[in-house]
C-alpha cells in the first residue's frame, strides 16, 4: 500500500531505494505499475509530485525551484532514480548532487521537440487539462483502465500555469553521464532521435528502445518498460 508524505508517494520498505520523479503534466500516480514492482523487488520507492502537480503546492514555477524541491525531498545517492521526460531534465540537472548509484531516463526532454522551442507546444499542452476518461482513451487505446484513471487524476491535480515558463524556450542536455546512466527511448522517439541517440551512446549513455511506445514508455508497454531495466534495478 502506498503511504503518502508531503509531496511523495511511497512503496515499499525494502534496503534499497529507488527515486521515481514524473513529467509534465503528471504526478506520482503515473508510477502506479512500475512502483509496486520495483518495492516487490526489495525496494523502497519514492515518487515525488513537482510543485504544481499532484499534491505539491503551486507556484512559482522553474526548473530550479523543482531541482531544489526534488534535492530537499528525497534522500542522497539512492541505488536507483528514474525520470520521466521533464523528470529526465530534472534528474540530470541533480544526478552530480543527488549522485544515484543508477540513473534510468525515459524520453528525457534534453532538446527542443524535433527542434522547435517547446514553448510552441504549450498551448496544445494545456489544452490536456480537461481531457475525459473518453479523451485519453481516444489518444492512448492501449492503455487499461487504471492507466486512464491514474492520467485523469493528474490532469485533475496539474497547474496548467507550470507551462508559462521561459525554460521552455530553452534546452538543458548532459554533456556525458556522471554516474552510470541508461536512456530508455520511445519507438521511435520524437525527443531522442538517431543521430542525437548515437551522440549520447557516445559520451557514455547506454541506449534501449521500448517497442511499440509512444512518450509514456512505462505505461504504453509496462512489461517492455521493466524488461527494458533488466541489469539497472
Amino acid at each position: 500500500m502506498a503511504i503518502d508524505r508531503p509531496h511523495v508517494t511511497e512503496w515499499g520498505v525494502g534496503d534499497r531505494t529507488a527515486v521515481l520523479i514524473h513529467g509534465l503534466s503528471g504526478s506520482s500516480a503515473t508510477w502506479w505499475r512500475v512502483a509496486p514492482w520495483l518495492a516487490a523487488r526489495g525496494y523502497r520507492v519514492l515518487a515525488p509530485d513537482l510543485a504544481g502537480h499532484g499534491g505539491a503546492p503551486r507556484g512559482p514555477y522553474s526548473r530550479e525551484r523543482w531541482a531544489d524541491d526534488l534535492l530537499a525531498a528525497l534522500p542522497a545517492r539512492p541505488d536507483l532514480a528514474i525520470g520521466h521526460s521533464l523528470g529526465g531534465v530534472l534528474l540530470a540537472m541533480i544526478a552530480d548532487r543527488l549522485r544515484p548509484a543508477r540513473a534510468v531516463y525515459e524520453d528525457p526532454a534534453w532538446y527542443p521537440w524535433n527542434g522547435v522551442g517547446y514553448g510552441a507546444f504549450q498551448p496544445a499542452f494545456r489544452a490536456f487539462k480537461p481531457w475525459t476518461a473518453d479523451d485519453v482513451r481516444a489518444a492512448h487505446p492501449t492503455w487499461p483502465d487504471d492507466a486512464v484513471r491514474a492520467r485523469l487524476a493528474e490532469l485533475r491535480d496539474w497547474d496548467p500555469d507550470t507551462t508559462r515558463m521561459a525554460y521552455l524556450e530553452t534546452a538543458y542536455v548532459p554533456v556525458f553521464p556522471v554516474v552510470p546512466s541508461l536512456v530508455l527511448l520511445a519507438d521511435p522517439s520524437d525527443l531522442v532521435p538517431p543521430p542525437l541517440a548515437d551522440h549520447f551512446a557516445e559520451v557514455g549513455f547506454t541506449l534501449r528502445t521500448v517497442p511499440g511506445t509512444g512518450h509514456f514508455t512505462h505505461v504504453d508497454n509496462p512489461d517492455g518498460f521493466l524488461a527494458a531495466l533488466d541489469g539497472w534495478v
